[in-house]
């Protein structure tokens, strides 16, 4: 059975970032853009990250444009982006696809256990320390409302 710790994926600046680095971690993977009307949850991202991340939680960015052409920007524009709109600090990832005929590996595997299309940006697979999807939520559910599930998965 694969899990989180069997994909690589470059981040923002190219440099490759093994997944099993995150291994006995809860992990929230979110695919992002900067030109979303669910763009400040930016800020309840790192809010969480921040609150959490000496338990053991690690936020991760996908930055997508599938939707809309949301995420136009270069990795230079999109980490500025962040970093100075929601003083981003965890890691951000380079744009990939979740959906179709280019789609990242890792978005068929997070998709596998919970099917379907990812419908938009900010869409959030919570990641239990046993590198399995856990859950998934929608756009549309604000960072703040995963609370109770990721206290849950750091305690398990």
């Amino acid at each position: 059975m694969t899990s989180l710790s069997a994909f690589t994926l470059p981040l923002l600046d190219g440099t490759p970032q093994p997944l099993a680095a995150y291994a006995g971690k809860v992990v929230l993977v979110v695919n992002t853009a900067s030109q979303c009307g669910h763009t400040p949850q930016y800020g309840g991202l790192e809010a969480l990250w921040r609150a959490h991340g000496d338990e053991g939680l690690v936020v991760l960015g996908f930055p997508c444009n599938q939707f809309g052409g949301q995420e136009p920007g270069t990795a230079v524009e999109i980490a500025e982006f962040c970093e100075v709109n929601f003083g981003v600090s965890f890691p951000l990832f380079a744009r990939l696809d979740v959906n179709g005929p280019h789609e990242s590996p890792l978005y068929a595997w997070l998709k596998s256990g919970h099917p379907g299309d990812i419908e938009w940006n900010f869409a959030k697979f919570l990641i239990g320390r046993d590198g399995q999807v856990a859950a998934r939520f929608a756009p549309d559910v604000q960072p703040a409302d995963l609370a109770g599930a990721i206290l849950q998965q750091l305690a398990a």
